[in-house]
């Protein structure tokens, strides 16, 4: 246990003195002496570390060097009051995260109110009784906890996937807002669904995720029941896959971070596959030219020869043509016999095709 003694009454801790690995940091703020050397004291036979301010500026310091675990924080003080050092508190990122309970002895609604709207998350009325505060903290540093624990663990997973070169992205399922992503996942949202605008977000789309992905995160997140059977079946849910020419970008749910409410924030992982090694290995198996091993491929994929027009900027009667040639080399008749021997061809050299 870390005890930081009061001085004069109280004087502000050393960061040193402080060991977050064995205790919680709690910070109380009250301007009355006494009310401080109650809960100091019952705090620290409890095993917490206590820090302690007698005013609103002196708990922003504390606040800003120590980043305690909670806020025992006093509504009415002189000068700056609770409710501004609470305002303050959650408007500075560093110590946004903090929870923060208000300690008054106003019990009028319109006070209690105005202390959950300036950022407290509780509030115990005076005078204070030691016990009530500590089984509120307990509850509320749990919490806090978990919290901290899902956002490292989310900080980590992106770490881990910018440096290895992962396009990935994190996007809020309540409106699709995207919250985060990496380089490579930026080039590739811009290249499948438009042009980068100033800031360089796909001005297709500007800050939030395409349409076809959120229409899929609202169908396997936002939906009745579904991401409560996602977690209890542990399944994945169907991928979705969007497709350009040869090319094909699947989007992979990879886990929830943050808070739930509202669907949470959702990690999405992406890949990019190119078929353009299984159009060549097509050409060199059947002795195909470029554009025939391109209009088997889109055979075997089930286009019909105005599709395969479509997509290789071609009329269907000279897909007709490519095709007729491509049958006589591989020595059949039929669309079906043909996407047949160039399938059985792929998967022996490329079992991985999704076909």
């Amino acid at each position: 246990m870390t005890v930081v003694p009061p001085a004069a009454p109280f004087a502000p801790p050393a960061a040193a003195l402080l060991d977050r690995g064995s205790t919680d940091v709690v910070l109380v703020v009250d301007d009355v002496p006494d009310n401080l050397a109650v809960l100091h004291d019952a705090l620290d036979e409890s095993g917490y570390t206590v820090l302690v301010a007698t005013h609103g500026e002196a708990a922003l310091q504390r606040a800003a060097q120590a980043l305690p675990d909670i806020v025992l924080l006093d509504a009415m003080m002189p000068g700056m009051d609770g409710f501004e050092v609470a305002r303050r508190l959650k408007a500075t990122p560093a110590t946004a995260h903090i929870p923060i309970i208000f300690m008054t002895g106003l019990t009028e609604t319109e006070h209690l109110v105005a202390a959950l709207e300036a950022g407290g998350i509780d509030y115990v009325t005076k005078p204070i009784k030691p016990r009530e505060v500590m089984a509120r903290m307990q509850v509320h540093l749990g919490a806090a906890r978990k919290a901290r624990q899902d956002a490292l663990q989310a900080r980590e997973a992106r770490n881990a996937l910018d440096a290895f070169g992962y396009a990935s992205i994190t996007v809020r399922a309540s409106d699709g807002r995207i919250v985060w992503q990496t380089p490579l996942a930026r080039e590739l949202l811009q290249a499948y669904f438009g042009e980068a605008g100033p800031d360089g977000t796909p001005a297709a789309f500007g800050p939030w995720a395409p349409a076809a992905v959120q229409a899929w995160l609202r169908r396997h997140v936002l939906a009745d029941n579904a991401a409560e059977t996602l977690a209890q079946s542990g399944a994945e849910p169907p991928r979705l896959a969007v497709e350009q020419g040869a090319r094909r970008l699947t989007f992979r749910l990879h886990q929830q971070v943050g808070d739930s409410e509202g669907g949470g924030d959702w990690l999405v992982v992406m890949r990019e596959v190119s078929d353009a090694k299984i159009i060549e290995t097509m050409s060199l198996a059947f002795k195909l030219t470029a554009r025939e091993a391109e209009v088997l491929y889109w055979v075997v994929k089930g286009k019909i020869n105005r599709d395969i027009g479509d997509i290789l900027g071609a009329s269907p009667a000279t897909v007709k043509k490519h095709l007729e040639r491509v049958f006589a080399k591989l020595g059949v008749e039929t669309r079906t016999a043909a996407a047949a021997m160039a399938m059985n061809r792929i998967r022996q050299l490329h079992p991985q095709f999704e076909g």
